[in-house]
């Protein structure tokens, strides 16, 4: 049967299929694994806000995916939306037994498992900044194409939200500092293994995490997140809470997943909340 082309129809870009639910849950839902459901929706306002809200009643690993997110919610309570099949739109339940202490490193796991995992399947550079960006270079120049938001859910959860510009065209970026694995040339920009990948690599980095009790250290966390981080060696302006600005270079990642940030002539400080912008690059 030929698929519908009208106005409307999931195959009217053909440069944006949808995703294959089938496929993707016989490939990510297997024994003994860590994804225990997958559902994939038309349209929602926010994936983090859908599942957050059934958390209570779903066992760890449920996995809800967007074709299209109209009220993407970011830090800071920013939101963003974006065209259609554009890009990944997606939120896990995560129910990890590790000391409260170091939840504060599970966006930047998932961040590292989103850098691993599209560096194989897309043959994309990603690379993050703190804490939760993901950055492409765009004819040279870094751009962000996508972000991490993680927020409590219940007694015991943790609903992690990833979004990613996939297919997004020039015309059709937000802002002019928005970038694309398209338009950073990414090899592949097919959304169904790509989501695969991801997920797979998420799961292998949760795991690793969680086995070490959380510690960053222990499972090679903090030195994977160093290595991929942008903002680390740069001069950086951090925004933080009570209208309070620290400048100066982002020299580590501390054990609690906060940047220290060393300003000139100053005491080192680890910023934990905050806006952080890129006034340098590195060297």
């Amino acid at each position: 049967m030929t698929p519908s082309l009208g106005p409307g129809s999931p195959w009217s870009d053909l440069e944006r299929p949808p995703l294959n639910a089938a496929g993707l849950r016989r490939a990510l839902l297997v024994p003994g694994g860590l994804w225990t459901s997958l559902d994939l929706v038309p349209a929602t306002g926010s994936t983090n806000s859908d599942l957050g809200a059934r958390a209570a009643s779903l066992p760890e690993g449920a996995v809800l995916v967007a074709e299209e997110q109209t009220a993407g919610r970011g830090r800071l309570d920013r939101t963003w939306s974006a065209p259609a099949r554009s890009g990944l739109f997606l939120s896990v339940l995560l129910k990890p037994d590790v000391p409260v202490a170091r939840l504060a490193w599970l966006p930047l796991l998932t961040g590292v498992a989103a850098a691993t995992g599209l560096a194989r399947a897309a043959g994309a550079d990603v690379a993050l900044k703190w804490p939760n960006d993901l950055m492409v270079k765009v004819r040279g120049e870094e751009r962000k194409a996508g972000g991490i938001l993680a927020e409590r859910a219940g007694d015991d959860g943790i609903v992690v939200g990833l979004g990613l510009n996939v297919t997004l065209r020039e015309e059709e970026l937000p802002v002019p500092t928005a970038g694309s694995l398209r338009l950073a040339d990414a090899i592949s920009t097919d959304r169904d293994p790509l989501l695969r990948a991801l997920l797979r690599s998420l799961e292998q980095w949760y795991r690793r995490w969680t086995a070490a009790g959380g510690d960053p250290s222990a499972c090679g966390l903090d030195e994977a997140y160093a290595a991929n981080c942008s903002t680390l060696g740069r001069t950086v302006r951090a925004e933080l809470p009570g209208d309070r600005t620290l400048t100066g270079e982002a020299v580590a990642i501390d054990g609690d997943g906060r940047l220290v940030v060393a300003p000139p002539g100053g005491q080192p400080e680890a910023v934990g909340a905050g806006d952080v912008v890129h006034l340098r690059p590195v060297g």
